[in-house]
């Protein structure tokens, strides 16, 4: 009779979450049995989120794709045989250089993101296996890049503080991010500065988790963060409170900005973003008069029209009370700092032709239906656009095409794969070889492998260097192993940051911190000399106010309007606390917990449509609609409905999610996505 085994394994968490925690993986006769947290990471110590814990439940779940399929039914029927890999690849090959011949290699389309942010299996073979081919590109902006970009178009850098000196931090302000359920660490740091007598003021559309968390919520309407940004500077400016000599000495653009504050009063302010007065008031003085202060600026609010500018205009903040002086004041968006050569990684030297279209993420749907010339054959991976892409009912209409030949490379059967003509099993992050990076914290990672593919499962850095060499590619980049490319992401000499980790040193230890010791970030940053651009020519020229503004979002009501529109809502889709995006989704415990698509509405607004909780309600636009279950209560302002998360289809009644209701614009800064800019009408559902 054979002994059993149990052995204990470190880990990274692969999800795309800023915290990127640090695992410790029980493996029991070959089995994962328990995911906990790594106690000698040195910021994640031990604690992880509740979905990570049900990781054994991921890999080792009953509807795990474990073989290549072929689909038999109609598409979105989900009806498919198994078939073997040699069948699979012959099939994609011969379609790649059939369409090549006929259409031109554009006719193909990789549609990818974060479901797995291991740098290797996400940004490495893939994206030199389309360039090689000629596809065409995609743009990847549906998550951070307005963000990014207006934090950049402020500060000249993606990242600004260690997020471990925010324990230093005495007044502590989050802004449109439930960190509670999405930055989790970020709060345990912000419990010590607590500890130490620092506030916390949430600053959010919906009263959630972190709201509640904090000594203090402030509530405003959607899309109105860059006004009530400015209504503080005003108050600021008007009671002295600002540092004159940081602004003289380290700022550009101080004089135009505060002439501009001028039409911002808190009276204006008030009515645009629904928050009292006295309290934009009392928030600027106390923001003015403590130090160290700090923002934690959450993604929530850059997926509107003007998220770009609103995450340019908070971050100005800091530079008139001048809190980038000191050792936990500042902001942050996101880190930054670990920049790779990507170059060196995608290789876009291999591209046939360097002037191949480029296809923005968020136009999938409409790109499905209308590119010129078609899109003919799909190839998606670490990515579920039928569930998370926005537009959906275009999305599906376009999956659903009988000429559009669609791979899909997964871990199970979800909303996109039930599309497919080919549906390929994909390992689990247990199962490869990968570095991560945070884009939070200052560590990078590395994870091997704990356990083999399960059944027929191949990485992603497996299959696309196997096509690769199928479709006759001789270039020797195709011959990386995955050790060679862990080095070339550690080698970029124009990073200094990743200049003192050596490969060797990080296969030991797993965990390495990046050098921050040459003014990588401030407050040591200000002896670079640099300026924090208040008043920013460059966005001039790309079509936007040079100088911090509010723009109102190009659909939907706001404080001013709200009163003049009752029947016009605007709908925010913000995270719920179970799932990552879709991931995660389809874990039968994490449903249970989080219970069903819901969709909460104040109680004036529900009194006044005849609604109570636990009703049936249809809500609708010109893009599509979407039946959910209500729950009435006053964490929403009037005239705001908020729905938890993005579950996979077949959970929402009429099996239509709440991406049918979301518009393809592009925000307006780096063609972001602009989910929360959404206004929807309300009835009954029969």
């Amino acid at each position: 009779m054979s002994q059993s085994t149990r052995e204990v394994f470190r880990s990274v968490c692969p999800l795309d979450c800023p915290d990127t925690c640090g695992l410790r993986v029980i493996v029991e006769d070959g089995r994962i049995t328990r995911v906990t947290g790594d106690p000698d990471h040195p910021i994640t110590r031990g604690v992880i989120c509740h979905k990570v814990r049900h990781f054994p439940d991921r890999v080792h779940h009953l509807e795990r794709l474990l073989y290549p399929m072929r689909r038999t039914g109609e598409k979105g029927e989900g009806k498919f045989e198994r078939i073997t890999w040699e069948e699979a690849l012959d099939e994609i090959t011969s379609r790649m250089k059939q369409l090549i011949a006929e259409h031109g290699a554009e006719s193909i389309l990789p549609y990818s993101y974060y479901g797995n942010m291991g740098l290797v299996n996400n940004g490495t073979m893939d994206r030199r296996f389309f360039h090689r081919l000629g596809a065409s590109r995609l743009d990847r902006t549906i998550c951070n890049v307005a963000g990014s970009q207006g934090f950049q178009a402020t500060m000249g850098i993606k990242g600004a503080i260690d997020p471990e000196d925010t324990v230093h931090s005495r007044y502590i302000i989050v802004w449109g991010g439930n960190i509670v359920s999405t930055n989790m660490h970020q709060v345990m740091l912000f419990e010590q500065a607590r500890k130490q007598g620092a506030k916390i003021v949430v600053i959010d559309v919906h009263r959630n988790q972190t709201a509640r968390w904090a000594d203090e919520f402030v509530q405003l309407y959607p899309g109105t963060d860059a006004a009530l940004a400015l209504g503080m500077m005003h108050v600021l400016e008007r009671e002295n409170l600002i540092d004159e000599a940081f602004l003289r000495d380290y700022t550009v653009g101080w004089e135009q900005l505060r002439e501009r504050l001028k039409a911002y009063p808190p009276e204006r302010v008030s009515r645009i973003t629904g928050v009292p007065k006295e309290t934009i008031i009392r928030l600027a003085r106390e923001y003015g008069k403590t130090s160290p202060s700090f923002i934690r600026i959450g993604n929530g609010l850059q997926h509107h029209d003007n998220g770009g500018m609103i995450v340019r205009t908070i971050t100005c903040l800091p530079a008139l009370t001048g809190q980038w002086r000191y050792k936990g004041g500042g902001a942050l968006k996101g880190n930054g700092l670990v920049q790779v050569d990507t170059d060196k990684l995608e290789r876009p030297d291999l591209l046939p032709n360097p002037n191949v279209r480029s296809i923005n993420m968020i136009h999938l749907g409409r790109a499905l239906l209308e590119a010129d010339p078609p899109i003919r054959m799909l190839f998606v991976y670490n990515s579920n656009p039928a569930a998370v892409a926005p537009s959906q009912e275009k999305v599906l209409r376009g999956l659903a095409r009988e000429d559009l030949f669609t791979v899909v490379h997964d871990l199970f059967l979800t909303d996109t794969a039930r599309y497919a003509d080919l549906v390929l099993p994909a390992t689990s992050h247990f199962e490869n070889l990968d570095v991560y990076k945070s884009y939070w914290h200052m560590y990078v990672q590395v994870a091997r492998p704990i356990l083999p593919p399960q059944g027929e499962a191949w990485s992603n850095y497996k299959l696309f260097r196997t096509l690769a060499k199928r479709m006759g590619f001789t270039e020797p980049c195709f011959d990386d192993t995955e050790e060679d490319l862990i080095r070339q992401v550690l080698d970029n000499p124009d990073n200094p940051c990743l200049s003192r980790i050596d490969f060797d040193e990080l296969m030991e230890k797993e965990i390495v911190k990046l050098d921050i010791s040459e003014n990588a970030v401030f407050p040591e940053r200000l002896q670079r000399g640099e300026r924090i651009l208040l008043f920013n020519e460059s966005l001039r020229a790309a079509g936007l106010d040079p100088l911090p503004a509010h723009t109102p979002p190009k659909e939907g009501t706001d404080g001013e309007r709200n009163a003049e529109d009752p029947d016009t809502f605007m709908l925010i889709s913000p995270p719920n606390h179970q799932f990552l995006n879709s991931s995660m989704g389809n874990i039968g415990k994490l449903q249970k917990m989080e219970g069903r698509p819901t969709l909460q509405i104040h109680p004036k607004d529900a009194e006044r449509k005849g609604i109570v909780n636990g009703s049936l309600v249809r809500i609708w636009n010109e893009r599509g609609s979407c039946t959910l279950t209500v729950k009435v209560t006053d964490a929403v302002l009037p005239g705001v409905l908020v729905s938890m998360g993005l579950w996979w289809l077949s959970s929402y009644p009429d099996g239509k999610g709440i991406n049918q209701l979301t518009p393809d614009r592009e925000a307006d800064m780096g063609g972001g996505a602009v989910f929360f800019s959404t206004a929807v009408q309300l009835e009954k559902a029969e």
